[in-house]
């Protein structure tokens, strides 16, 4: 099994800035890809962006220009690095991780516990 854990949010002005982190932690697992989710208040989690481990992204147009996904595979650890936050940017971000434990076995989807990052005014 494979597990997660985020870190760096917290409360943050319009305009500012945060880095959240989420390390993969296990044994003998591989990670295919990392993301981020986004739930805002009242509304379904929604993908910000995905990284593969060889660096392949997919990001979501309201994050664009302003979020940067990153990935350490050598520590199993995808940052996002969000600047020029909003007020609709408020809500938990949650990690995901699509991991194997080889080549040919399927790959298997973890989930951290989330972050509340909280953009005021």
């Amino acid at each position: 099994q494979v597990q997660l854990v985020e870190s760096g949010g917290g409360l943050v002005q319009v305009g500012g800035s945060l880095r959240l982190s989420c390390a993969a932690s296990g044994s003998g697992f591989l990670i295919d890809s990392m993301a981020w989710y986004h739930e805002a208040p009242g509304k379904q989690r929604e993908l910000v962006a995905r990284i593969s481990s060889g660096g392949a992204i997919n990001q979501s147009d309201s994050s664009k220009g302003r979020f940067t996904i990153s990935i350490d595979n050598a520590k199993n650890t995808v940052y996002l690095q969000m600047t020029s936050l909003k007020l609709e940017d408020t809500g938990i971000y949650s990690c995901n991780a699509y991991w194997t434990v080889s080549a040919y076995v399927t790959l298997r989807s973890a989930w951290g516990q989330g972050t509340q990052v909280t953009v005021s005014s």
